[in-house]
């Protein structure tokens, strides 16, 4: 297995403290606080380890404090239900004493019902795009060196642009992006696992998607995002080691808020899950 993707599964591995307490460890990522979709994904680890015969479908949380990766996070599970055919677990996130996040996850038995879908857009197939682990060279000189940290960290999934990002010179645009990404190795058959990947990656570039009608760049020292809440949604089964798209839209901004939702298709045209996220989205004064 690639390292990249081994290192990421030994962060999504938990320590059992107690019956319904974990422990994780973070990484810097180049990022000022903790990755979002790292706490997603290990929340998700504690929660799942709590529940037998039953997959994740539908998480909710919340970001309530940033998270200092050189400290670890304590996770504690209360098994909220345990029914005939659904689980809930909520999770409280603890570093230095105060909550910097929870969550309420639902799990279910398979079953048989009404199934349909939307349909995946039309868009070039991976394959026909350029891969982009980074901002070329040329841009990276650019940067500011805490984002040059950020782009230079590698990465366990690889990402592919419908249309590639303008990083120092960002235009206003309709507030729609997709991305194709997959994990940069294979993975074994565990639906679980795809599933809490797949949670850690959806905090990638999903925020992002309300800034382009206002012509803004993340890389502008005057922008500050920080994400609130995020959701998922899990329909059918999936595998984040094969291409999957990340169809991206942002219905509305308004109150220093961006609210942004996502469909993830898998490259058969199947919706395998939906996402979506509500972020501080503010532009703060240059002279403050």
């Amino acid at each position: 297995m690639d390292q990249r993707l081994k290192d990421l599964l030994q962060l999504l591995e938990l320590e059992r403290l107690e019956l319904n307490l974990f422990r994780g460890e973070s990484r810097d990522i180049g990022s000022p606080q903790v990755f979002g979709g790292q706490v997603l994904g290990q929340a998700l680890s504690a929660a799942a380890a709590t529940v037998e015969a039953r997959v994740v479908h539908s998480l909710h949380a919340y970001f309530l404090r940033r998270g200092d990766y050189n400290a670890p996070i304590v996770y504690e599970v209360d098994r909220s239900l345990d029914g005939h055919s659904f689980s809930n677990r909520r999770v409280v996130a603890i570093q230095h004493g105060q909550q910097i996040f929870n969550m309420t996850a639902s799990f279910q038995l398979a079953e048989r019902g009404f199934d349909h879908q939307i349909v995946m857009p039309e868009v070039p197939l991976p394959e026909s795009l350029p891969a982009v682990d980074s901002p070329p060279a040329q841009v990276l000189a650019q940067l500011p060196e805490r984002v040059r940290r950020f782009f230079l960290q590698p990465r366990p999934f690889e990402f592919r642009m419908v249309r590639p990002i303008e990083y120092l010179r960002p235009r206003r645009e309709a507030p729609a992006r997709e991305v194709w990404f997959r994990a940069v190795g294979p993975l074994p058959d565990d639906e679980m696992l795809h599933r809490r990947l797949l949670a850690y990656v959806s905090d990638f570039f999903l925020l992002d998607t309300a800034t382009l009608p206002h012509g803004t760049s993340l890389l502008r020292p005057t922008l500050v995002m920080a994400s609130i809440d995020h959701a998922m949604w899990f329909h059918r089964t999936l595998r984040v080691d094969d291409w999957l798209l990340y169809a991206m839209d942002s219905p509305s901004a308004s109150g220093a808020r961006g609210f942004a939702r996502a469909s993830v298709f898998a490259r058969d045209g199947r919706l395998v899950a939906s996402a979506a996220q509500e972020g501080l989205v503010r532009s703060k004064d240059p002279s403050s």
